[in-house]
């Protein structure tokens, strides 16, 4: 049977149509000059009172009969049941769009005009980069700090790299992961581009210890194994040269990508992919500020995506609790030597895989990703951190406009904590085959 409403909704129409005609015929004998009788301008003159007298109508129908006139139009927006709204359910019948717009990672990384990738060049720079004979002492290689046959997401799990010799490193292993889409790299962002990256740790005394970059083409110019590979991936060159040494190695990274994790395949349409509390915690991560520097496909303002500054001052907000409990401006990153205490500015990290790349922080003083969480709110975002509804909002009177402001969000629950740290460990993709 049909519904109720429509019936009644197609009852009203059909009375407005006979209405309509009946009073079309009324307008032209009426408003017609007796002379003549001139019947154009007579319908020309009705059909504008009867144009005025349906959207008078149509507003009347919306009103009367929402639910039947909006059934008539076939597009409608997925809505998701009361538990995987932020609010816990309570909402209004009215959706509001947030306004940051979320995208999925792309399934393959560019690659810059004078460094295609090849199969060869990409086998090439795998080899390359597992050999320890890239180090000075014969026991490193580019993947000691940087598993990705692990669950430690591109980086070592270490607080600080361990070097040559065991030498202690003063700076947490940046990922590997997705780092092919990231515009500046290291953590104070001296390099522009993968291959530029590629050549500093061979040279770092701390980390692989080469003398030079002469003595690293020498070393590899030295291992037959290698002529055959550097001969298909340059064949126009087919000599060792630190450039093909750091191109071969660009390559392969930029092939160490993780497209496909629960937060892509709910962007893309899986409405599934994220549980209720992921969900509720991906509204708090853009209502929180926290898309300000992570945004974009790799979650980071330094990434090829944004035109944005790569850099920002950390922390933003001096003199926390956590700015001496964790030592955050001993190391002031990009900036200049004689700063003194003010804040590092550093490189804006991805959040890609940050639940398997701790400890955190550019000192990998933070065991844990609540803390991180915390942490973040509170000097980066000038939060509270307070579990009572009290503290989340506060009524200021402005008496030079007689009006009242209210400060909402200022404040960051334990459970909201947990909330959000359960969306950030779904961007944890599946990851790359080493072969």
């Amino acid at each position: 049977m049909m519904n109720t409403g429509i019936v009644e909704l197609i009852a009203f129409g059909l009375v407005a149509i006979v209405a309509g005609f009946f009073l079309l015929v009324s307008m032209v004998l009426e408003l017609a000059p007796e002379q003549r009788r001139k019947w154009l301008l007579g319908i020309g003159l009705g059909t504008g009172i009867i144009a005025f007298s349906l959207k008078i109508g149509l507003i009347l129908l919306f009103s009367l009969y929402p639910g039947p006139m909006l059934s008539l139009f076939p597009e409608r927006q997925h809505e998701y049941a009361p538990s995987h709204l932020p609010d816990g359910g309570r909402h209004d019948s009215s959706l509001v769009k947030t306004p940051y717009t979320w995208q999925a990672l792309p399934a393959s990384a560019p690659s810059p005009g004078d460094n295609p990738l090849t199969a060869e060049k990409i086998r090439l720079g795998r080899m390359l980069f597992f050999d320890t004979r890239l180090s000075a002492d014969g026991t490193l290689s580019c993947a000691s700090c940087h598993e990705i046959s692990s669950d430690k997401g591109g980086g070592d799990g270490l607080r600080a790299s361990i070097g040559i010799g065991g030498q202690q490193g003063t700076r947490n292993a940046p990922t590997v992961l997705n780092a092919a889409f990231q515009k500046v790299l290291f953590w104070d962002g001296r390099a522009t581009s993968l291959e530029d990256q590629a050549k500093g740790p061979l040279i770092n005394p701390i980390e692989m210890g080469m003398p030079s970059l002469d003595r690293v083409v020498a070393t590899v110019s030295g291992i037959a194994e290698y002529i055959e590979p550097f001969a298909a991936a340059f064949p126009a060159q087919p000599s060792v040269t630190i450039d093909n040494i750091a191109k071969a190695i660009a390559a392969y990274e930029r092939t160490l990508i993780t497209p496909d994790s629960p937060y892509d395949r709910f962007v893309k349409g899986d409405s599934s992919a994220l549980s209720a509390q992921q969900i509720r915690g991906m509204a708090l991560f853009e209502s929180t500020g926290c898309v300000f520097c992570h945004s974009g496909p790799n979650f980071s303002a330094a990434s090829i995506f944004a035109d944005d500054i790569p850099f920002r001052l950390f922390p933003s907000v001096p003199d926390t609790e956590y700015e001496q409990q964790y030592g955050f401006t001993d190391d002031p990153g990009a900036a200049p030597v004689h700063s003194g205490s003010k804040p590092g500015i550093w490189r804006i990290p991805s959040l890609r895989n940050v639940n398997r790349t701790g400890p955190y922080f550019h000192n990998g003083s933070v065991a844990s990703l609540e803390e991180a969480v915390r942490i973040m709110a509170r000097v980066q975002l000038n939060k509270s951190l307070s579990n009572s509804a009290t503290d989340d909002s506060s009524i200021h009177w402005l008496p030079g406009d007689r009006r009242l402001a209210v400060a909402t969000q200022q404040a960051l629950s334990d459970s909201e904590v947990d909330e959000i740290v359960a969306f950030l460990k779904a961007l944890d993709g599946d990851l790359p085959p080493l072969h």
